[in-house]
């Protein structure tokens, strides 16, 4: 066997593998490409669920805001009302 013989016989079947791993690199590349185009495709899905979770957030600050006014119009009212009592209170105490 001459040195070109043992060149080739070593050389093409080094070119062959090199041919098909860089094949399947490219097979394994298209695949990721795709599978990350599909995840960008469910990420604008989900940022219209984000949406929509924030519309829902503001809805209950709104109803949290709407019960923080209420709490503080009960305590104005009770706290007329306790004035309202001690004046009466006060009054009937000086009546003895």
């Amino acid at each position: 066997m001459t040195n070109q013989q043992l060149y080739i016989a070593v050389g093409i079947p080094m070119l062959f593998n090199a041919t098909l791993i860089g094949l399947v690199v490219a097979l394994f590349n298209a695949r990721f490409i795709g599978v990350d185009k599909g995840f960008n495709a469910v990420d604008k899905g989900f940022n219209a669920v984000d949406k929509r979770f924030d519309a829902i957030d503001k809805r209950f600050d709104a109803v949290d805001k709407r019960f923080d006014d209420m709490r503080d119009l009960w305590r104005a009212e009770l706290r007329r009302v306790e004035e309202v009592l001690d004046a009466r209170l006060k009054h009937l105490e000086e009546r003895r």
